[in-house]
């Protein structure tokens, strides 16, 4: 369908050094978007520039790192100088410290909310200034399925992502009228740099299976379809909504235990 079509678009996307970053990155360029790619460190991002560029997309790389405020001013400036302008955002740049609550410190609870929500907020209003003088649109927040469902060791991070999802809400709310539409991008259970330990344990393996109902962790691909939507032209009246793509977890973790025992 043609209004799923990519193409002329500019897509910013937030932490694309590896993870889901790259994937969302790579999904929308194979959807038709250029893509403007942050980290860091941008010369980390060199191979990644290349493959994209082996799909016929232009590519523009920066310096970003979302705890910084002047990073973050800079590092659009750069892009919409070099790209004409963002049409898209998706905001993944994210981290995760696992650890019980009563073992978090001040330290990291700064370090995970700075990142994940205040980041999420300060890029935000960076790009769609220039979003609003256009009249058009697409900010996408990468929350995770800790927005609805709470999960021990995971106090600040869970914290994080539920005031993602309560973003969302209030910025679409704020710049539905300009032609922006905000939506939050929730997936569950998938294996990345940050927890690719835990997927070591084939009993964690195995437990974490049993409680979603489509009995497998994600896989990066079962993303594609969610981010290319919420980017396309498809999406212009959805907004403000935190779309799960988690297997079903999100259903109720007892169920499968409640099952067997019936």
């Amino acid at each position: 369908m043609s209004s799923f079509d990519l193409t002329g678009k500019v897509a910013l996307v937030t932490g694309t050094s590896r993870g889901l970053g790259q994937y969302f990155a790579r999904a929308l360029a194979r959807a038709g978007a250029d893509i403007a790619m942050t980290s860091r460190d941008a010369d980390k991002l060199g191979a990644f520039r290349s493959e994209i560029e082996g799909l016929g997309r232009r590519t523009f790389s920066v310096a970003l790192d979302v705890r910084d405020h002047a990073s973050i001013q800079a590092a659009v400036a750069e892009v919409e100088r070099q790209a004409g302008q963002i049409d898209i955002l998706v905001n993944n740049a994210g981290c995760n410290i696992r650890k019980p609550a009563l073992e978090v410190t001040w330290e990291d609870w700064n370090t995970i909310l700075d990142t994940n929500l205040r980041g999420t907020f300060f890029v935000s209003q960076a790009v769609v200034r220039g979003m609003i003088e256009r009249g058009y649109g697409r900010i996408i927040n990468v929350g995770s399925v800790t927005c609805v469902a709470g999960y021990a060791g995971l106090a600040p991070y869970g914290a994080s992502r539920g005031g993602v999802k309560q973003l969302t809400m209030s910025l679409a709310d704020d710049w539905g009228r300009h032609g922006v539409t905000v939506n939050c991008l929730a997936p569950g259970w998938f294996k990345t740099a940050q927890n690719a330990v835990m997927y070591e344990d084939p009993t964690w393996v195995e437990y974490l299976c049993d409680r979603i109902p489509v009995k497998r962790p994600g896989r990066p691909d079962d993303l594609d379809g969610a981010v290319v939507f919420l980017a396309s032209e498809e999406s212009r009246y959805v907004t403000g909504q935190t779309l799960l793509v988690d297997g079903g977890i999100s259903t109720g973790a007892t169920r499968a235990t409640v099952q067997k025992k019936s």
